[in-house]
């Protein structure tokens, strides 16, 4: 039998953020606040020959994953990897974090690497930023709630607050998020537009997204309709960052989310990533 290692992740849903340029990719990253969600990536880990990731959603495949494969040689292992998401990809549910965060926890175990905690999250932190995938998803799903990070990298400390209330979502399609991080033009606009204080609960952490977004310009006309639909029924609501995609809280959120696509119930994940099995 195969030796393998199963693991999870949580996806996390940034709600606003700045960056933050380092002298290397451990001191790079972002400040802002986002939402740990209960959905994210199942990986499983086995060794081999040569790296290949698959990637699933629900019953479409894809191969290859860059930042992935890129971490993996730099532990120095080749493994057979299979990522697993419900959530569509590239759509600002930091499943790219959540994929790097389970497949490094399980290659961490399937190798006895003996590697910490900490270890696992600057080596997936790293292999997003050079990949310009994400900035501060890997520091934010390390744990569960709506977090607040007060500075770059997996260091720095995250005030996380756990709000019982679920929240909604829809994907209107993918968003190049490596074209954004790289753009001077948007990040001057995204700092100009950074509120900045924590959220004090999910309503607080909708209407300083909502206002971030707006002033950003990064809001698409497919979501600003979204989002007028939503402020029409006194729903909070703001966009996904960065996805073409609305997130919403309240009774009426998902009544109105359902008219634009397949709605997503989330609630607020308790806590971070973890191992699920090594077999045998």
């Amino acid at each position: 039998m195969v030796r393998t290692a199963v693991a999870f992740s949580p996806g996390h849903i940034s709600g606003y953020f700045r960056r933050v340029e380092g002298s290397d990719p451990s001191t790079t990253g972002s400040v802002g606040a986002g939402v740990v969600i209960d959905e994210g990536v199942r990986s499983t880990v086995a060794p081999a020959a040569k790296t290949s990731v698959r990637v699933v959603r629900q019953d479409h495949a894809t191969t290859g994953s860059p930042p992935v494969e890129y971490a993996l040689d730099r532990l120095g292992v080749a493994a057979r990897v299979t990522t697993e998401c419900r959530l569509p990809i590239g759509a600002g549910f930091g499943l790219s974090a959540a994929a790097l965060l389970a497949t490094l926890m399980a290659a961490n175990h399937l190798f006895d690497l003996d590697l910490s905690a900490d270890e696992v999250a600057a080596r997936a932190h790293e292999a997003e930023v050079l990949h310009r995938t994400g900035l501060g998803d890997v520091a934010a799903s390390r744990a569960g709630g709506v977090v607040c990070r007060t500075g770059p990298g997996i260091h720095a400390d995250i005030i996380r607050i756990y709000p019982e209330e679920p929240l909604y979502a829809v994907s209107l399609g993918p968003l190049p998020t490596a074209s954004i991080l790289s753009s001077e033009e948007a990040m001057a606009r995204i700092a100009a537009a950074f509120p900045d204080r924590c959220p004090r609960d999910l309503a607080d952490f909708c209407l300083l997204s909502r206002a971030f977004a707006e002033k950003s310009g990064l809001i698409a006309a497919g979501v600003q309709k979204v989002l007028e639909d939503c402020d029409a029924a006194g729903v909070p609501a703001s966009m996904t960052m960065l996805g073409n995609g609305v997130f919403a809280a309240g009774e009426s959120a998902e009544r109105v989310l359902s008219r634009f696509g397949e709605v997503y119930r989330l609630r607020i994940a308790r806590r971070g990533a973890y191992l699920i099995e090594m077999e045998p």
